[in-house]
């Protein structure tokens, strides 16, 4: 975040009319540039209630407090001059304290009388009391407040809250509607905030949408071809006027079996997907021997490839991990199952287990295509699929590795991808560490 260098201080009140405007303009143009800045919200806000805090004269102090809709809470989206950890624990409800009065009522209000503050927090729990004392250093109550609603759009967002805590500086009515100003701003800062995720999302869902479209197209095709040669082998085995030798039965047998793994696979991912959407990933977990999981799914996926070479490079020494081995074997069957169509020529796939401080590395690497950086990036978004330069067609759902990741994310795991072009890919993903003795094999 940039520094922002606080301009002299002065109060408002006591200057003249002309000079009193054009220093609210000049403080206005400040916090608009501030808001204006390419940052996140938090730091957005942060910097504009610090540019607040700067330019208005006695604030010593500042918070801005929004509606948490999911707590039904108001919770600090920024604070300046509190100890901001303590104020992550404040809570406060609808109506309660300053803040809840300002937010029911939509208007800017100026306390500087200690029996009107006290009334107006009276109502504040036990809890936020501690809280609040804790965040601001005393238990002294404010001397002056000055809070003001932030609305946007007749939607309100929360409440801009200004104090003093000590000194003989006090806000004035003239205060008020300047304050107000700068509350508009910050809400409309807000607003454009949760209208940018809105369009991200609404972008993300017409991607998703797109993609699963084109899914469905290519599902259509791609089973069309396995389920066009199984009923072509299964008519040739029937035919009675014709008599096959055994080598071309078991040739038959072994693609009517290839075409059925292929289907398997794309039917498997999907109705993983499936699960996945409706919240269903249940990770059931246990003690896990890794090494086992990979030479089993290894031998698997060589059943299925006769240009490919499997190796496995596992220190014997490789711990005990915690997992649901149910979903662990299946992000190696997806990991291994792409390594095989990234290198359609066939070639070595390495699977290497490395141990680190706190968790435990498993690589598989394949001597393929490689992939661009382009496609890299979107490599785990759902239905997605790369298409190569060279026009090689590369089947599948695009659903394999977005379950993988989500596997792996819910183990507490992470997973990502290394890869040049005409050099081959390794992926990679890690599981935490238990304290369980190592696998003894």
């Amino acid at each position: 975040m940039d520094t922002v260098h606080p301009a002299p201080q002065w109060t408002l009140a006591e200057l003249p009319p002309a000079e009193r405007l054009a220093r609210e303009l000049h403080a206005l143009t400040e916090v608009a540039k501030t808001l204006a800045r390419a940052l996140e919200l938090p730091e957005l806000l942060h910097a504009a209630l610090q540019t607040i805090i700067s330019v208005l004269e006695p604030a010593q102090v500042g918070t801005v407090m929004l509606w948490d809709r999911a707590s039904g809470l108001f919770r600090s989206a920024a604070a300046i001059g509190f100890d901001e950890e303590a104020l992550k624990e404040l809570g406060l409800q609808a109506g309660e304290s300053i803040t809840g009065k300002v937010y029911d009522e939509s208007r800017a209000l100026l306390l500087c009388r200690e029996e009107d503050i006290h009334q107006a927090m009276a109502d504040m729990r036990a809890a936020n009391r501690q809280v609040f004392a804790r965040a601001a250093g005393t238990d002294a109550l404010p001397i002056c407040v000055l809070a003001a609603p932030i609305i946007a759009g007749g939607q309100r967002f929360g409440v801009l809250v200004i104090e003093t805590l000590d000194g003989p500086g006090r806000f004035s009515e003239q205060d008020l509607p300047f304050l107000q100003t700068l509350a508009d701003l910050i809400a409309l800062a807000i607003d454009r905030a949760r209208l940018e995720l809105l369009a991200d999302a609404v972008r993300g869902q017409r991607q998703e949408e797109r993609l699963r479209s084109e899914l469905m197209a290519i599902l259509s095709h791609e089973l069309r071809h396995p389920l066009t040669a199984i009923k072509g082998y299964s008519t040739a085995l029937l035919m009675e006027d014709v008599t096959f030798s055994p080598d071309q039965i078991r040739e038959f047998l072994e693609s009517v079996d290839r075409e059925c793994d292929i289907m398997q696979t794309m039917i498997s991912e999907i109705l993983d997907s499936s699960l996945i959407d409706v919240d269903q990933l249940n990770i059931q977990r246990e003690p896990l021997r890794l090494p086992q999981l990979i030479h089993e799914a290894a031998a698997e996926a060589q059943r299925r490839t006769p240009l490919h070479h499997m190796v496995i490079e596992i220190p014997p020494d490789f711990p005990i991990v915690e997992g649901d081995p149910h979903w662990i074997r299946q992000v190696l069957r997806n990991v291994l199952d792409n390594a095989i169509k990234y290198s359609p020529e066939g070639g070595l796939i390495v699977v290497r287990g490395e141990v680190r401080t706190n968790d435990v590395v498993i690589s598989v690497a394949d001597q393929g295509l490689g992939i661009s950086p382009e496609d890299i990036i979107l490599l785990f978004v759902r239905y997605y699929r790369v298409r190569m330069s060279n026009g090689y067609h590369i089947p599948g759902t695009g659903l394999g590795l977005p379950i993988a990741r989500t596997i792996i994310e819910a183990h507490g795991g992470r997973i990502w991808v290394e890869s040049k072009v005409g050099q081959g890919t390794t992926l990679f993903f890690s599981l935490p560490k238990t304290s369980l003795p190592p696998t003894e094999e």
